[in-house]
């Protein structure tokens, strides 16, 4: 059931989108700007060559305090948590006792303390998950006060350093107080550009002054997706739930060696038997997650299922992100499929309205990351 719009969340930027003349549409409980007059192409092409200023303030920020909340938190997640330098941020995984994802994360240790920041649809369910695991261990500490700002894009920094001197000597995945902000050098575009968590009533102010910048548009949700998916980011909710494994998301990236089998701190984590008999073939695996270009020019949606290439196609997946690709121009998928489809340069056949429409499997990101690592 739809929520009454007088019931929807606004985040501290909602009049300002509204006299931007964005559209507003619900998503994860707030009212959000799907796309603004000059179009989600237009954002999306801006953001790839210049700044796209985004609201993330839906996004859930929380505070892990005390001697023992790293080691606690690393009890959630197959993730090195206890080794993260100071100054330094890592993507994390929460998974169910089944070794499912319940959300995907960030996290950042700040020497005192983790600064967390989880998914907005997903906020209220793991802040309960994480207090009722750990919160016996460390303090768990919801940061409703403070408002979160995506800027990314090649000249993020230009105009970010003039406001905030001394963001520009940040480097891809590290972070620091800038008086009442807290930036990371990060984001889900895979441009350059930072999150900015700032107090929410300094919010619109601060966006504003971003937005004089002459690199800087706002940027709306559709383009905020487009440009994920280009980078083959997952998108809780779609990519990845609790349905699905880290082992089939193909996030083993996420998962250090310090707690595979042979690492020093080896299992220990919610699914542990699970995960890691599909890391190393003792369970197999089902489906995996690919990448796949249509063959032709016909965009391929969210659930398009799937087939296998021949005279007798059989159900093969169904595609959990799609969209034609505004940086090359190319319909690109995400999609879960059985293991022996999920080799690049297998073809497939998405089933559009009844007629199939010919896709390849592709090595991801789609467009190459331009992370600023020094």
């Amino acid at each position: 059931m739809a929520v009454p719009e007088a019931q929807l969340l606004k985040t501290p930027l909602h009049a300002l989108h509204v006299e931007l003349g964005a559209r507003m549409v619900p998503f994860a409980g707030y009212s959000m700007p799907v796309q603004f007059p000059t179009g989600l192409m237009a954002e999306h092409k801006h953001t790839r060559q210049a700044a796209g200023l985004f609201d993330v303030s839906h996004m859930g920020q929380l505070r892990l305090a005390g001697p023992d909340a790293a080691a606690s938190f690393e009890t959630l997640m197959p993730v090195d948590v206890i080794d993260l330098p100071v100054g330094k941020q890592r993507y994390g995984l929460l998974l169910t006792d089944e070794g499912t994802i319940i959300d995907d994360l960030m996290f950042f240790n700040r020497g005192e303390d983790l600064f967390v920041i989880v998914n907005g649809a997903c906020k209220a369910g793991d802040i309960a998950h994480i207090q009722e695991r750990i919160g016996s261990k460390c303090q768990v500490i919801p940061m409703p006060e403070r408002g979160l700002l995506a800027l990314q894009g090649p000249k993020a920094v230009d105009a970010l350093q003039r406001l905030v001197p001394g963001v520009e000597q940040l480097v891809f995945m590290t972070g620091g107080a800038f008086q009442d902000l807290f930036v990371t050098r990060s984001g889900y575009t895979g441009e350059d550009g930072f999150e900015i968590s700032v107090p929410a009533n300094r919010a619109e102010a601060f966006a504003r002054d971003l937005l004089a910048q002459p690199e800087v548009k706002s940027i709306g949700l559709g383009a905020r997706n487009s440009l994920r998916l280009e980078a083959g980011l997952c998108l809780y909710g779609n990519d990845i739930d609790t349905t699905t494994t880290p082992v089939e998301a193909g996030l083993l990236w996420a998962m250090q060696k310090v707690r595979r089998t042979g690492g020093a701190r080896e299992g220990g984590f919610p699914g542990a038997a699970k995960v890691l008999g599909q890391l190393d073939g003792s369970v197999p695996l089902e489906r995996k997650r690919v990448g796949l270009v249509a063959l032709e020019r016909v965009p391929v949606r969210d659930h398009t299922p799937l087939v296998g290439w021949g005279e007798t196609p059989a159900a093969i997946g169904e595609v959990t992100s799609g969209l034609l690709a505004p940086t090359i121009d190319k319909p690109i998928a995400m999609a879960y499929v059985t293991p022996q489809h999920a080799v690049i340069g297998t073809k497939v056949n998405a089933i559009v309205r009844g007629k199939p429409v010919p896709m390849q499997v592709a090595p991801m990101p789609f467009v190459p990351p331009r992370y600023h690592r020094g």
